[in-house]
């Protein structure tokens, strides 16, 4: 779905002055619970730096509590959040109601989130306690660094300056107590001296353990360290771990970029206490205030505590002053081995960790780390092998190398400071491996595929140039007759010349007087999957003229005729460039019929709406945020208000069948698409047996069984003593009841077996949709990444390989999305390239398991944006012209994997919540461009979604944007209107060629995976939507009603006359249901998940058996038992 972006003014004076803060001020930035939208937070976040702040900064989907935990530790002045899922009105609440129950009430809070939060919201939320919420009109008046300095001058006060019995707070390890105490330090020391005299005696009298972590920038250093604190954290569940990290301050600004906590997932518990120091001066790796932090942490009695330095070169022996045991962590990207003679830390440190094991030259770079080791420490007599050092892979789940670390850390500990650490935890002897998604001599696929490319369109040229010339032979032959000694050299020159033509090449010159008459036939007949169709090539206009729905071109010189053929084509043809089928379907347009708000019933409700005279049903479904980040519905405050907002609740196969039901899922008819992708294998599960259900239904009522079926779920319901779960409400208009005779049980238990697996296998052969699945883009732009990206990966492979092992053919098992790329501020191009590489790498992937192409490309479909930036009119021709040439040419796929299929949505970034009636003017024009090119099929963004969830209305606008142009534009009856124009071949070769050279530009930096290591796409990304909203902001790119074209009152943000939100009803019903769910399968849901969670770790398809687990279990069941397998998603900055 689309979200506003923040409105800006028109041209602004010049640049407003930062604002200098007189304090030290602190603050901790994020985007709020199961919120992906963190592009926006991270632009502020850079600004609230360079106004001289100290930011921690926690990235995307934090909750309450964590937000809430990092502020006190942190003992800043203020938070700053972003939310733009909805639920903000119990999130900010909850939020300031913790901070005042844990006697943080002096924080302050800030926010924003576009034209999301309605001014009567910000009010109500103010009223009760926020400090400040910004609205895309404060925006506009005052400019970014103006909010910016609104909310540093609000936060710029003191922090340790009173002090109030803190001391006595450390025997409970009190965060608020140990966090004002270490201010006070940073702060006002002198003022002061006497605590400090005080907690000095208190931690000479305890003997905490100091482990001290220092190393190059970039080595992994923050990864390393919440590695060790989750093993901790397992191995020693009674113990308690406080964590110091250092990063530095800008000298130019004061500012610093705490970036520490964003990596972690392990701090979250009570019984770990982190706290970030910036270190205030330059070219010192370690804060001046670490000593007194540390004495601190001892006095709190912790029983270990870890002491991080920001990135140290060749020289920094810093930290061995301040820990007992040193590790010192560090990448095989060092150089020659003769630069390790000059690293001090290989003389000091205990243990070493040689993080990054996954890089070239790693092995080697071991044994010298060792060798190097050994000659510092004159450990002769020690064998090589034995040396502390240890390569990891920190980023990896359960990394073996990380392990053997972890032990050896402990071990040193224990004996060097007589510490009470005695682990067992389990360890096994092999070296770190990366699991590689992309075999590493594969990494040059997307240059190879630009090379593939470029060389066929070499051939393309010679080949027409070659038959240019034959042409010009035959005519000149044709004129000249007479002359047999002329027309018989021009004879041989032309048989020498058809040597070099490629015979296919001749054939479609010769064939071609043919194939103009086919489409000048009045019926034109071809196969699809051994299936003839015959289709009439003409529609009558008004006029009564025919109007044809392919128009050829008038070509008659054969190089013209050839290079059409190779390059363009006509639609259903190789490269596929004007459409991959010859004519569209008749009788389904490409509307997409969108819905997704409050329960299952609601979202089902809207579907019939919006559907209901359409005789195929092409069914768009946006799911809430809850569900988005694979969680169950809550009551905890910050759950609870976003359960049902922005999106359908869905955490169980009831709700699927719920949501569709009315549908017939197995109808050729209709098909269903699933915007998600961290749950997405869940969802699919519960969609799956939703439809496999329906068919039982009909089987049941075709053959009499109602009744029997009936008593059978009684007693089971009986045995069980719990409530069957209902559709709440009536049945809308064109809903059967179809799906919910089953619910609350499955076909398997109220049929016999091989009756239900014949159904089974049947329906998973006709399920038509889609879900979006797509990680990579998730990664890389707006983020709903849950698992690691390995383990989701792997997920979606699985899920490829249960297709093709069940003949799933008709259900696209990935959905690669370029739309929330673009969302996220990509241009037109950025967005196409970032997109087919991440498409080709799912075909990398795929083939590295060893799939066969034919077996999963068909599976394989394309979600865009349409702007209305001039590339747009032609990005799936681009699109679709490089896929053919690189399935055809470099991969040898069939006809079928060739033809690239791409749904379009109208471009949200476009919807503006001033003059919002002036989207639909946007959008048209969007459908208009998505039409022309031939897409697939085109979801129209409603007008008022900028502010908004659509209502009905809107929505039916929305439709009725693509049905006018489908049913009444003239123009849009011939199906290739766009080819043969000049402009549009033009931005075709500029866009396809910039593509490809983006493909180099990845392949430079190890392929898609590799960019993605250094956050390049991403980078990238928020690099053009800056470049995009300062030319807002400035008026140079003009937005008619934003910051042109103003209305008399100025344009401001328009308020939604009907504001759709989940109701409490809603949010009970869904909360009960679910714990009904839970009860009805307590005994049976831990044996499934366990089965699960071995077929993750004996690397078995994990999707065969979701598709049994999720007939029993909710959504949150499922993603905690893959996260005790699969590694947790690491947020990067």
């Amino acid at each position: 779905m689309s979200h506003a972006t923040t409105a800006t003014a028109p041209k602004s004076p010049a640049q407003q002055e930062a604002y200098k803060p007189k304090n030290k001020v602190r603050m901790v930035t994020a985007a709020s619970l199961f919120d992906g939208h963190d592009a926006a937070i991270n632009i502020m976040r850079r600004i609230i730096q360079a106004t001289g702040v100290e930011v921690i900064h926690l990235g995307h989907d934090r909750s309450v509590e964590e937000v809430v935990n990092t502020a006190i530790q942190e003992d800043v002045q203020a938070i700053a959040m972003t939310s733009y899922q909805g639920g903000h009105n119990e999130y900010f609440k909850y939020m300031y109601d913790l901070l005042q129950q844990k006697g943080a009430g002096h924080i302050r809070i800030f926010a924003g989130g576009g034209g999301v939060i309605l001014p009567s919201e910000i009010k109500e939320l103010m009223d009760y306690g926020i400090t400040r919420i910004y609205s895309p009109d404060d925006g506009r008046a005052m400019g970014l660094q103006g909010m910016i300095n609104d909310l540093v001058r609000q936060s710029d006060f003191p922090t340790g300056d009173h002090l109030n019995d803190e001391v006595q707070g450390l025997a409970t390890r009190n965060p608020l107590s140990i966090a004002r105490l270490i201010s006070a330090a940073e702060n006002f020391a002198d003022q002061h001296a006497a605590v400090f005299q005080t907690i000095h005696t208190l931690a000479r009298k305890q003997a905490v353990p100091v482990l001290g972590v220092t190393g190059t920038g970039g080595a992994g250093k923050s990864s390393m360290v919440d590695e060790l604190v989750r093993r901790f954290l397992f191995d020693f569940p009674t113990k308690n771990i406080a964590l110091v990290s250092v990063d530095p301050s800008k000298r130019k600004t004061g500012g610093a970029l705490l970036g520490d906590r964003i990596r972690m997932n392990a701090i979250n518990s009570p019984r770990v206490y982190m706290r970030s120091l910036a270190t205030r001066q330059s070219n010192l790796a370690l804060s001046a205030y670490v000593k007194e932090a540390i004495q601190i942490l001892k006095a709190a009695q912790f029983d270990l505590i870890i002491l991080e330095t920001s990135g140290i070169g060749q020289s920094d022996t810093e930290i061995i002053d301040h820990s007992d045991v040193s590790l010192y962590v560090m990448t095989p990207e060092y150089g020659a081995a003769t630069q390790l003679e000059k690293i001090d830390m290989l003389d000091f440190a205990d243990v070493i960790a040689l993080n990054k094991f996954d890089k070239r030259g790693a092995l080697d770079a071991l044994r010298d780390v060792k060798k190097q080791y050994q000659r510092n420490h004159q450990l002769w007599s020690t064998s090589v092998d034995d040396m502390p050092v240890f390569g990891t892979i920190a980023s990896q789940f359960n990394d073996p190398g990380t392990n053997q670390l972890y032990r050896q850390v402990i071990h040193r500990i224990a004996e060097k400071t007589g510490a009470t650490l005695h682990s067992s935890f389990v360890q096994s002897t092999e070296l770190s491996e990366k699991i590689f998604v992309i075999p590493p001599h594969r990494t040059r696929y997307l240059s190879e595929i630009s090379e593939n490319n470029r060389t066929y369109d070499k051939w393309a040229e010679q080949q027409a140039e070659l038959a240019q010339k034959l042409y010009a032979i035959r005519v000149t032959s044709e004129q000249l007759k007479g002359q047999a000694t002329v027309t018989s050299a021009l004879q041989e020159e032309s048989k020498k010349l058809q040597l070099e033509l490629d015979p296919k090449n001749w054939k479609l010159i010769q064939d071609w007087p043919s194939v103009v008459k086919k489409y000048k036939d009045p019926v034109f007949r071809f196969k699809v999957r051994d299936k003839e169709i015959g289709i009439q090539t003409h529609t009558q206009s008004l006029s009564h003229l025919d109007i044809p729905k392919v128009a050829l071109p008038k070509f008659k010189a054969w190089g013209d005729l050839l290079r059409w053929s190779l390059q363009e084509n006509v639609p259903g043809e190789f490269p596929y460039t004007a459409g991959i089928y010859p004519f569209k379907r008749e009788g389904e347009d490409p509307t997409r019929m969108f819905a997704g708000e409050g329960g299952p019933e609601r979202t089902n409700r809207r579907f019939h709406y919006v559907s209901i005279s359409a005789p195929a049903k092409r069914l768009s479904t946006a799911f809430d945020s809850v569900t988005l980040y694979g969680n169950d519905p809550d009551y905890r405050p910050d759950i609870y208000g976003k359960i049902g907002n922005s999106g359908v609740s869905v955490c169980c196969l009831d709700d699927a069948k719920k949501l569709y039901s009315g549908f017939n899922l197995a109808d050729p008819r209709t098909s269903v698409s699933m915007t998600i992708n961290g749950p997405a294998p869940m969802l699919l599960g519960y969609f799956m047996n939703a439809a496999i259900d329906q068919q039982c239904e009909l089987y049941i009522r075709k053959n009499g069984l109602e009744k029997e079926v009936a008593e059978k779920i009684d007693s089971i319901y009986k045995t069980k003593g719990t409530t069957r779960p209902a559709y709440q409400g009536n049945l809308p208009a064109g809903n059967d009841g179809l799906g919910l005779m089953l619910l609350g049980v499955t076909g398997d238990q109220v049929l016999p077996a091989d009756v239900y697996q014949k159904i089974k296998a049947d329906t998973l052969a006709q399920v038509r949709g889609t879900v979006q699945a797509d990680i990579l883009k998730e990664d890389q732009a707006q983020n709903t990444c849950i698992f690691s990206t390995e383990f989701a990966l792997r997920l979606m492979g699985d899920v490829q390989q249960y297709f093709i092992d069940q003949n799933v053919r008709n259900f696209y098992s990935v959905s690669i999305s370029g739309y929330h790329i673009a969302e996220a501020g990509a241009n037109p191009i950025s967005q196409l390239a970032f997109t087919l590489g991440n498409g080709f790498t799912y075909v990398e992937y795929y083939l590295s398991r060893g799939m066969h192409i034919d077996d999963f490309a068909p599976n394989l479909s394309f979600f865009f944006s349409n702007g209305i930036d001039p590339e747009y009119s032609v990005i799936g021709r681009v699109a679709r012209r490089i896929w053919a040439k690189a399935m055809k040419n470099k991969y040898g796929g069939n006809a079928r994997s060739q033809m690239l299929k791409y749904h379009i949505q109208t471009s949200g970034r476009s919807l503006h919540a001033q003059e919002i009636d002036f989207n639909d003017i946007r959008t048209t024009l969007q459908a208009l461009y998505a039409i022309y090119d031939n897409c697939n099929s085109l979801h129209t963004n409603a007008y008022d979604e900028a502010i908004t969830t659509p209502t009905e209305e809107s929505v039916r606008r929305a439709m009725a944007i693509q049905l006018i142009i489908n049913k009444e534009l003239g123009l849009a009856k011939n199906e290739n209107p766009i080819q043969g124009s000049f402009i549009i071949e033009e931005l075709t070769d500029l866009v396809e060629e910039a593509v490809l050279a983006e493909f180099d530009r990845l392949t430079e930096r190890g392929g898609v995976l590799g960019a993605m290591e250094t956050m390049y796409q991403r980078g990238k990304i928020q690099e053009e939507s800056l470049y995009y909203e300062t030319l807002k902001h400035t008026g140079e790119f003009p937005i008619i009603g934003v910051n042109t074209f103003l209305s008399s009152k100025g344009s401001p943000t328009v308020l939604p006359q009907e504001v759709i939100r989940a109701t409490t009803e809603e949010k009970e019903y869904q909360i009960k249901m679910l714990k009904e769910l839970q009860q009805f399968h307590a005994t049976d849901a831990p044996a499934v998940l366990k089965e699960l969670q071995d077929a993750a770790v004996r690397n078995k398809n994990m999707f065969a058996v979701l598709m049994e687990v999720c007939k029993v279990c909710s959504l949150g069941q499922i993603t905690k038992a893959l996260f005790e397998v699969g590694g947790q998603y690491r947020r990067n900055m």
